[in-house]
């Protein structure tokens, strides 16, 4: 696959405060690539200084084979950006601000295919006052696609979203990705990068900590899984913390859940249990590591703070 976006040693500072410290990373062509981070993390900064909206200090950026930092015109032409909130004007009709956006470039797509594109050509003639909050992001998504781009930059397309309409946007996106287009995602989602990423880059303190696909960077860290069980059984919690390889018990009233790196083994260990009638369960899964426990064991914070 050939590279679409290269990023070469990248470095931003703010006085004495180095927001972006000697990043570098590639993007493939049709890749579906997700930046993740801490808030003050330098994401935003990274993101901001690819799209031309910030001049870097030092490194090399380049898309599409062209030189951002020399020819930022060029870019724009190549480049589509969905804001994480985007302000259209109430009393203009969708179908017209399509129209008006695909004016300001050398080169747009028919508006008619783009509104089927994100699937609001049913919504074409109607204000945008009138429209659902899922709806005006799919106008945003519509705008960011008018010039056809090559790579397209979503900064947490999702946020704010009812789970409907956060799915319906991760289909848009994945039909982007089956047109080879990239797409550079920001999301304080994780279950969203999990789904939609073939590779995430973990950014902290200004600099990439780990750079994978999300179910390499869950296999390789040697996450704990968690056994959630429900059982009535008074001396449960007894019963459950002398069972080897378990390695911490937290009890939500009937409901326990066993920390353990070795789950298939305390899935047999509690099937021998309740066939000698030693516990009464009622209910029992497994959770599996996930990204979230990936970014939490290597930043040591939640995503928002």
């Amino acid at each position: 696959m050939s590279v679409t976006v290269m990023v070469s040693d990248l470095v931003k500072r703010y006085g004495s405060l180095v927001a972006v410290n000697d990043v570098s990373f590639s993007i493939e062509k049709g890749e579906i690539f997700g930046l993740l981070g801490p808030n003050g993390a330098g994401k935003t900064t990274t993101v901001e200084m690819i799209e031309g909206l910030r001049k870097p200090d030092s490194g090399k950026i380049e898309v599409c084979g062209i030189d951002a930092l020399k020819q930022h015109s060029k870019i724009k032409e190549v480049i589509g950006v969905q804001l994480q909130s985007t302000t259209l004007w109430d009393k203009v009709k969708v179908k017209e601000i399509v129209d008006l956006f695909g004016s300001y470039y050398q080169k747009s797509l028919p508006t008619d295919e783009i509104l089927e594109q994100v699937a609001i050509s049913d919504k074409q003639d109607s204000y945008v006052s009138t429209l659902s909050g899922g709806q005006k992001q799919r106008v945003a998504l519509a705008l960011a696609l008018v010039n056809d781009p090559e790579v397209v930059f979503l900064d947490e397309p999702t946020t704010g979203l009812d789970p409907q309409a956060r799915r319906n946007v991760w289909t848009i996106v994945e039909g982007l990705r089956e047109r080879q287009k990239t797409i550079f995602l920001t999301t304080h989602y994780m279950e969203e990068a999990e789904q939609l990423c073939q590779r995430v880059g973990i950014i902290d303190h200004g600099k990439i900590i780990a750079l994978d696909s999300p179910g390499n960077l869950i296999s390789t860290a040697n996450l704990e899984s968690a056994v959630e069980v429900t059982c009535r059984s008074e001396d449960a919690e007894a019963i459950f913390t002398n069972i080897k390889g378990v390695d911490k018990v937290s009890k939500e009233g009937n409901r326990y859940i066993l920390h353990t790196k070795e789950s298939s083994s305390i899935l047999r260990e509690l099937t021998h249990l309740t066939d000698e009638n030693k516990l009464q369960l009622e209910g029992m899964s497994v959770r599996q590591g996930t990204l979230e426990d990936v970014f939490l064991q290597l930043t040591g914070r939640k995503l928002r703070d």
